[in-house]
């Protein structure tokens, strides 16, 4: 191995790490959707693995073929844009259907008072009463379990299978112009080392900063925001679509 390929595998690993860190929509999502639907450590990691590959495999694939087919790198950059545009705005619709599913949820969740009368005839040890009373009960018609369970039905699969769809969708924008197509006048074992190496870099950050915020989160007082956990995950999300769409990140 060269300077050279040394070179390119050290840029690979730097810049997966470095758009993986300045990329929220790379682990936000995740983190916000593993509180609302109260997934597993185990399971939210599946997820942001299979979420990471399908998000490196759609870039590498373009790659290949452009590489393969000898087709201009300026043509495979305005693709790799136009599907950025496309994951952005599935991302905005994805966050935006989320946030008002939240705020119903929320809106169901409140918690409300009823006046309750007691029997005007005895107390509670038996001993007679000239008149009932009344008191304030509050409580909230869903029992105070916000969480939405993937024990609940087939719905419990819709929301992973559409981070992928959207993930598949993100390009990674540096990979095939700094890293494969330079690769690719050295060689074809080039190309799969450093594809290998920015992807390796890209999934073990992703997973990294999820797993970290998961455990972060259950040092903070998020009790009291329960009820809006939904909301803030669409919410969050769909700043994330934003950014991508409107700020570039």
């Amino acid at each position: 191995m060269n300077n050279e390929l040394s070179l390119l595998l050290a840029t690979a690993g730097s810049l997966g790490f470095i758009h993986t860190i300045l990329g929220p929509d790379h682990y936000i999502p995740f983190i916000m959707m593993a509180q609302a639907r109260a997934w597993s450590v185990s399971r939210t990691m599946w997820i942001t693995l299979l979420c990471g590959i399908g998000h490196i495999a759609g870039s590498v694939v373009l790659g290949v073929l452009g590489i393969s087919l000898g087709l201009a790198l300026s043509g495979i950059e305005q693709f790799e844009e136009a599907r950025g545009n496309i994951a952005a705005w599935l991302l905005i619709a994805f966050g935006f259907a989320y946030l008002l599913y939240g705020l119903k949820a929320a809106y169901r969740h409140r918690t409300h008072r009823h006046a309750h009368e007691h029997d005007p005839g005895h107390d509670h040890n038996g001993a007679g009463h000239d008149h009932g009373h009344a008191h304030l009960h509050p409580h909230s018609h869903e029992g105070g379990h916000l969480h939405v369970h993937d024990a609940e039905g087939k719905k419990k699969n819709i929301t992973p299978w559409l981070l992928f769809t959207i993930f598949v969708f993100g390009p990674c924008e540096s990979l095939i112009p700094i890293l494969m197509y330079p690769a690719a006048t050295r060689s074809g074992t080039s190309v799969a080392l450093v594809a290998l190496v920015f992807g390796g870099a890209t999934i073990l950050t992703m997973m990294g900063v999820v797993l970290v915020s998961l455990y972060g989160i259950t040092l903070l007082p998020v009790k009291k925001f329960e009820r809006y956990t939904h909301a803030l995950a669409g919410f969050s999300i769909l700043l994330c679509g934003l950014a991508i769409r409107f700020l570039g990140l």
